[in-house]
Formats: C-alpha cells, sequence, structure tokens
C-alpha cells in the first residue's frame, strides 16, 4: 500500500511540475550563455602559456576545467521560443497529464519489481565517472549542434575536444563550420591545418600548408602555424629552409615557451646537431647515480616510452628509430625491438637508404628470427 501511496504522490508532483510551466505566461527564451565567457578563458590559458607565465601541467589542467565548463553551457544554450496558441498549451497539458499517469504505471506493471535491492552508494562512488561524463556532454553537444548547425561558438568548443580524443575527421568538419560561422582568424587558420595533418597522419597537404601561410600573413609570430611551414619544408626534403623557419620561431620565442623544446628536436633532426638542452644536466646525472637499480630501470623505460611516443608521432627520425631497437635490445625486450623495427620500416617506407639502415641493425643485432 505504501508504495501505491508513493506513486500517488510522485505522479502528482510530476504533474504539478509539467502544468505549472504550461499556466504560465509564455515568455521569450532569453538569449545568450557563458559560452564567450569560457572561450575567452581558453584564450588567456593559452595565451599565459605561450608567454610562459604558467606550465604545462598548469595550463593543461586550466583548458579541460574550462573546456568541460563549454561543453556544458553549449550543451544547455537554446534558441529562443516563440509563444504558441492557448489551445496548443491545453493539448500538450492533456497530453502530458496522459504519458505521466499511463506510460510509467504501464512500464512498471511490465517489469517493475519492488523486491529487488537498490544498488549500494558505495558501489555507485567506485563507478569512474569522467569517461562517461566527458562521453555524455559530447553526446549533448553533438545534439544541440544537430538541432543548431548554426552555433559557431558551439563548433569552436567541440574542435579542441575531438582533437584531443583523436577524432581528427571530426575535428576537420567542426573547425570548417568554426572557420565559416565566426570568421577566419589565424589561430583558426592554424587550428585547421593541425587537424587536416593529423587526419594526413603528419603529412602537410596542400590545403594545410595554404591555411598556415594564411595564419602567417595574419599573425607574423604564431609559432603553430610556422613550426607546419618548417615542417612541410622538410617533408618536401628542403632540410635548410626548414631549419631557417624553426631557429627563427626560437630566437621569438618567449622565455620558457612550453613548445620550445619540441621545436629544438624538430630543428636537430633536420641539422643532425644535438638538441640544445635536451641531454641531462650534471646534477641529474650526478643524481640518477645514487638511484636504487629497480628505480633506475624504471627511469630508462621511461625515457625508452617517451622516445617511442614521439617517434609514433612523427616517424621520419631514423636516428631515433635505430636508438629505440638499440633500446629494447638492452632491456632484453625482444618483442617490442621487432615491433619498432616493423614500425620503423612502414615510416620510412619511401627512404630506401634509411630503411637499408635499419635492416643492417637488425642483422647485426640478431633479431632476423
Amino acid at each position: 500500500m505504501m508504495l501505491w501511496i508513493v506513486f500517488a504522490l510522485m505522479s502528482a508532483a510530476a504533474i504539478l511540475a509539467v502544468l505549472w510551466p504550461l499556466a504560465r505566461k509564455p515568455r521569450t527564451a532569453r538569449a545568450g550563455s557563458d559560452i564567450f565567457v569560457y572561450q575567452d578563458q581558453l584564450e588567456e590559458i593559452g595565451r599565459d602559456r605561450s608567454a610562459g607565465l604558467i606550465g604545462e601541467a598548469e595550463a593543461e589542467a586550466a583548458r579541460i576545467e574550462v573546456s568541460r565548463r563549454l561543453l556544458a553551457a553549449a550543451a544547455t544554450q537554446a534558441p529562443a521560443v516563440k509563444a504558441q496558441p492557448l489551445w496548443h498549451r491545453r493539448a500538450a497539458a492533456l497530453a502530458a497529464l496522459i504519458v505521466i499517469l499511463l506510460v510509467p504505471v504501464g512500464f512498471y506493471a511490465a517489469l517493475g519489481s519492488p523486491n529487488i535491492p537498490g544498488q549500494p552508494a558505495y558501489a555507485r562512488a567506485a563507478m569512474p565517472p569522467d569517461h562517461e561524463s566527458i562521453a555524455a556532454l559530447i553526446g549533448q553537444v553533438e545534439e544541440h549542434l544537430a538541432k543548431n548547425p548554426n552555433d559557431g561558438a558551439g563548433w569552436q568548443v567541440i574542435a579542441p575536444v575531438y582533437m584531443r580524443l583523436g577524432r581528427y575527421d571530426d575535428a576537420v568538419m567542426a573547425l570548417r563550420k568554426s572557420l565559416a560561422l565566426n570568421g577566419e582568424t589565424a589561430a583558426r587558420d592554424s587550428a585547421l591545418g593541425e587537424a587536416l595533418v593529423a587526419a594526413a597522419n603528419g603529412v602537410v597537404t596542400d590545403e594545410a600548408n595554404q591555411l598556415f601561410t594564411r595564419a602567417v600573413a595574419r599573425d607574423a609570430h604564431d609559432p603553430k602555424a610556422r613550426y607546419f611551414l618548417g615542417l612541410a619544408d622538410e617533408q618536401d626534403g628542403k632540410r635548410e629552409a626548414a631549419a631557417a623557419k624553426w631557429r627563427a620561431i626560437l630566437e621569438d620565442a618567449p622565455a620558457n615557451a612550453p613548445w620550445a623544446g619540441f621545436v629544438r628536436q624538430a630543428l636537430a633532426r633536420v641539422t643532425g646537431e644535438p638538441a640544445a638542452g635536451a641531454g641531462p644536466t650534471p646534477q641529474q646525472t650526478a643524481a640518477a647515480e645514487n638511484i636504487p637499480e629497480a628505480q633506475r630501470a624504471e627511469t630508462v623505460r621511461g625515457m625508452v616510452q617517451k622516445l617511442a611516443d614521439r617517434l609514433h608521432a612523427d616517424g621520419s627520425d631514423v636516428e631515433g628509430w635505430l636508438r629505440l631497437v638499440r633500446a629494447y635490445v638492452v632491456l632484453g625486450e625482444q618483442e617490442k625491438a621487432k615491433g619498432a623495427v616493423a614500425d620503423a620500416k612502414r615510416a620510412l617506407a619511401d627512404r630506401p637508404d634509411d630503411v637499408k639502415r635499419i635492416d643492417d641493425l637488425v642483422r647485426s643485432l640478431g633479431l632476423e628470427g
């Protein structure tokens, strides 16, 4: 009996919740949202990071938090709603009453059971919410954009999320829409160019090259566009031109620019010179000698993993592939060494001389079997 009393109270509350807004005088929904405020915050974080005012970890944490708020704001934004005639509202109220009263009772009669125990609170707390909440927010924004395809702010918000998730084709689509709806800027041109490069597995396509050139014409100090223009020169075999562009970027780089190390590595790749600041300091070397053997092995594995990640992002560095294969052999991880050989050959397939160097190393290390 108590169960049905609870059902009656819940139904009354649901009816009140539905009929109350229908009984009120309709108003035009207020336009606007917090999207642009959050977007300004994202741009401010980018500027602080480029200027070296905050570190990489702080910038990424701040960017993720603001992005989540942007996604939530974009998902809840709704277009203005026109007032409807009185008979429309009465019909909607009648339909709502029928649905509220009959549909839940029918479902419960067919599927419900009051004897099934509820899930304990600690079990619910143990479920990791992050992935599901992000996926749910993305789904909400995608649903919103499907209904409001001209929402330029929404496309601008979701594009970097697609990039972080590796959904590069979706990122390209979102950035194209953002560019068309929000207008062209150096940052938007660079972002679309970067997404095109990612979708092309690291190749700077003609369209991406044009976007980066246009971005530099708008902002001569855009580091992203300047880096990718250098990468395009490297892929065209113009190593000196690439080196000149990257040296110019480093000369203009603000103190402690978080991307400077990445540009130095690229410069070292085309010049054959060691990357400035790439090696450990004397203090780090001395500290490493005092690390216990087990911890030292973990440190070495971490360094090897970073090298592997870099090569899988940009596989054009044959010297890096050679170091990676040797490192796996030294660590006794023969299968990983063979896997690195296969990855290297795929990445360097259009450079037979470099592939020959990989084969020579394989023979010298006895990895043919």
